[in-house]
């Protein structure tokens, strides 16, 4: 591997924050997505991100200014259709959303160049990460079908965080690593309940699709991860949340950042479980020390699940 990771960040969001800065208001304006996200958390555990996504309209302008960051090598398509953006007030302490703006549609001219943008950088590097835009109306799910079949027939691993129609098409593309909340679960009607025995038996069935391995995060719970056969769960130490938004991403692009330099599957779970652990305790999402997020993977326990035999 090339220790580069590819992040699919369809349309990145403009993020405005209204935070209480010793009783006045404090406005933070950032890029954001869940794209975005990640290739954060990548980039700040040492792996090279290449950022592929589509701007336009003025929020695009904006965030293709903000993006420019250290680490991350931008690759954006430059549109018609605008960028989402919403701004959220945070001054009480929790967060309310003031408005929202919802991204444009991708002309069919639009999507052929920004899938030969992705799948050319995804050759080079071998390792793909796909997210999804913020809205049902960017792209058609159909995308993430062609896209990771494409990908996996040339060697290159495809990793995913996606739920409802957008995972049934990657799944049909047998991608090598899926992460899923329980609550998407239960929305797809994939698991009978949150029950650990149903989340295992939807786990399987997903991975009866091609993944190695999958992992669900369990809000509160440990996550469940099936590697190949091997059932675990994921303990982390216990910490104090301060955004629970952003943990589940953060413990995707951990993964990724260690497949992409090679290093085993559990050590990649482990930083994972980390990344997201430390993420929850941190107002920004997919932010967090290295070097912390490494000491801390040190501590996260991988519990094998033993079934009762039937």
């Amino acid at each position: 591997m090339s220790g580069q990771v590819v992040v699919f960040a369809p349309s990145p969001q403009l993020t405005v924050t209204v935070e209480d800065l010793n009783g006045e208001p404090d406005i933070h304006v950032h890029p954001g997505g869940q794209g975005v996200w990640q290739a954060r958390m990548v980039n700040s555990l040492g792996a090279r991100v290449v950022l592929c996504g589509a701007v336009g309209g003025e929020t695009g302008h904006v965030l293709g200014h903000l993006l420019d960051e250290p680490g991350v090598e931008l690759r954006l398509l430059r549109v018609d259709a605008r960028n989402g953006a919403y701004v959220h007030d945070r001054r009480d302490g929790s967060r309310e959303e003031l408005v929202e703006m919802p991204s444009g549609e991708l002309s069919r001219h639009d999507l052929d160049d920004l899938y030969e943008l992705v799948l050319t950088h995804a050759l080079e590097t071998g390792i793909a990460l796909l997210s999804g835009p913020g809205n049902e109306r960017v792209l058609p799910h159909s995308f993430y079908r062609r896209l990771t079949g494409d990908l996996t027939a040339n060697g290159c691993r495809v990793l995913a965080d996606l739920a409802g129609e957008r995972l049934e098409h990657v799944l049909a593309g047998r991608p090598s690593f899926v992460k899923i909340s329980h609550e998407e679960l239960l929305a797809d009607g994939r698991a009978a309940s949150a029950e650990l025995p149903d989340l295992v038996e939807a786990a399987r069935e997903i991975a009866r699709r091609g993944p190695e391995a999958v992992v669900v995060s369990r809000a509160a719970e440990p996550a469940l991860a099936l590697a190949g056969e091997d059932l675990f769960t994921l303990h982390t130490p216990t910490l104090s949340p301060v955004d629970t938004r952003g943990g589940g991403d953060s413990m995707t692009a951990g993964v990724a950042a260690c497949l992409a330099r090679d290093e085993p599957l559990d050590a990649a779970l482990r930083t994972g479980a980390a990344a997201g652990a430390l993420n929850i305790t941190r107002r920004g999402l997919g932010t967090g020390d290295g070097e912390a997020i490494r000491r801390l993977a040190e501590r996260v326990e991988l519990r094998p699940i033993t079934e009762r035999k039937t």
